[in-house]
């Protein structure tokens, strides 16, 4: 099954964003990708953290999440949309959630980040818990591919990369594919994104794919970019440095069944 993996560079205005996603999903479809996912952040990167509050939608409603169910329904694809915020209980926190859309352009799962980035170098600062509340709960769901192969997918976001007791709740869910859209600080992502991307595929024995926010936005912020696949090996199959782009790469049914077969590790488990 072809996959892409979707990178942009978003800005502050959330109809300029939707309109690059769009171009960048047609693109995935045109190359025969059967699911394209976007990173966190795609329809917006604000100047502030509260402008995601004016952005919020409830969940099964707004505009941000009828142009995913759009866009899934007309390209005939699995979508993925990155990240957007929901409504919370409260009126100055917003879920950082990603939403699962169908070829038919159903919603079939929905996943709160439960790790919130925080980060203080003296030159940088990141507090997402002072807008996001997060979420609880592992999510995966089952993605059925043309061929009629079911691929188990779990889903993550971003600083959900540095725990990986979620991924070891995917891999004892049976994922084979796990997803992490993100928006990696420069400064981080240069230090750690591919080694921690790498590590899930290694131990957990399953395909890691990862969309990123890569380049230098509207507001400022420097992003690191290289949104790549991985597979259980932790070879990394395609990979794309900075910019707008589609990172296209293949899923072998076969290929993780010998990995998994060669290095059983995932049925050592002691702990």
């Amino acid at each position: 099954m072809k996959v892409a993996a979707i990178q942009m560079v978003s800005g502050t205005q959330r109809e300029a964003n939707l309109h690059a996603a769009r171009v960048l999903l047609d693109q995935a479809a045109s190359q025969g990708a059967e699911l394209a996912v976007l990173p966190e952040y795609f329809c917006a990167m604000g100047h502030k953290d509260t402008d995601k509050l004016a952005l919020r939608e409830a969940h099964g409603e707004g505009v941000i999440q009828q142009f995913l169910a759009t866009a899934a329904r007309t390209l005939q694809m699995w979508v993925v949309g990155g990240t957007l915020p929901l409504q919370t209980t409260s009126e100055n926190r917003v879920h950082n959630t990603t939403l699962v859309f169908n070829p038919a352009g159903e919603c079939v799962a929905r996943y709160d980040k439960i790790h919130l980035f925080q980060f203080d170098n003296g030159r940088e600062q990141y507090y997402e818990s002072r807008v996001i509340e997060a979420g609880a709960t592992p999510v995966q769901f089952d993605l059925h591919a043309r061929d009629g192969h079911r691929w188990r997918v779990g889903l993550s976001v971003c600083y959900d990369l540095r725990f990986p007791e979620l991924y070891r709740a995917h891999a004892r869910a049976g994922a084979d594919l796990m997803l992490v859209p993100s928006a990696f600080t420069h400064t981080t992502g240069q230090a750690h994104w591919e080694v921690l991307l790498r590590a899930r595929a290694v131990e957990n024995l399953a395909y890691v794919l990862a969309p990123a926010q890569g380049g230098v936005h509207e507001n400022g912020r420097h992003t690191w970019g290289q949104s790549m696949l991985v597979d259980p090996w932790g070879t990394v199959l395609d990979q794309q440095a900075q910019g707008e782009a589609v990172v296209v790469g293949v899923l072998d049914s076969e290929r993780l069944h010998a990995v998994r077969q060669q290095l059983p590790a995932l049925t050592h488990r002691v702990l």
